[in-house]
């Protein structure tokens, strides 16, 4: 038969410096960062982009991978150049990978694997 392997419950959550982060992580950080910068609140953004509260609070988590036209109602509403911040995103990830290669991502959750 075959071993028993320990699955271990508790996780610690991946550091940032492990993986490369994923492009809608660092747009939506790079969206959050210009919204906190205007001193706006997540709500009334929304609202001036014809979003939910919720729907976009997840892009700017990094949860939801946003269309272009979702993208370009946000920086609207932020009065945000979308090209800049397109740049912007790019250098950051320049930036990012710069550094050296990294591990690739780990799955969050349990992962079941046939025999």
């Amino acid at each position: 038969m075959a071993d028993i392997l320990p699955f271990h419950q508790r996780r610690a959550p991946a550091r940032d410096d492990e993986a490369e982060p994923l492009w809608r992580e660092v747009l939506g950080r790079s969206l959050r960062s210009a919204r906190e910068n205007q001193g706006e609140r997540l709500v009334d953004v929304a609202e001036r982009a014809g979003i939910s509260p919720q729907y976009l609070s997840e892009i700017e988590r990094g949860r939801k991978e946003p269309s272009s036209e979702m993208i370009a109602a946000v920086t609207g509403a932020l009065g945000v150049n979308l090209a800049g911040l397109l740049s912007e995103i790019a250098g950051n990830m320049r930036r990012i990978s710069v550094v050296g290669p990294r591990p690739t991502r780990r799955p969050a959750g349990p992962v079941l694997m046939a025999a």
